[in-house]
């Protein structure tokens, strides 16, 4: 399934909101997606992935990779509206406690 990424940002918050599978083929695309928006003069970068039926160990690491660099950068890094699967896995690899991911 292609990966569709759209965003609207604002002054306060920098919303990516996510569509499709996130997996090794298109990681790289939601990687870029979010290194955008942590360079621009936001707070906050939301990623709204209630439209995101899977991700593997590949989109994983880019959310972990993508809270460290807010971190860096000294701003606040979410997921929101996570499917139950998504979240599942997020869950078991301790991934909610480190950025706040949260369920639909």
């Amino acid at each position: 399934m292609e990966l569709v990424i759209t965003t609207n940002p604002t002054p306060e918050c920098y919303l990516i909101s996510v569509t499709g599978e996130v997996d090794i083929s298109n990681a790289s695309k939601l990687r870029d997606a979010i290194d955008f928006a942590l360079e621009q003069p936001t707070e906050e970068v939301k990623l709204d992935f209630a439209e995101v039926s899977y991700i593997d160990s590949t989109g994983i690491g880019v959310l972990v990779g993508a809270a460290h660099h807010a971190e860096e950068h000294g701003k606040r890094f979410v997921a929101v509206n996570a499917q139950p699967g998504v979240l599942r896995v997020a869950q078991l690899l301790g991934l909610d406690k480190e950025i706040g991911i949260t369920a639909a």
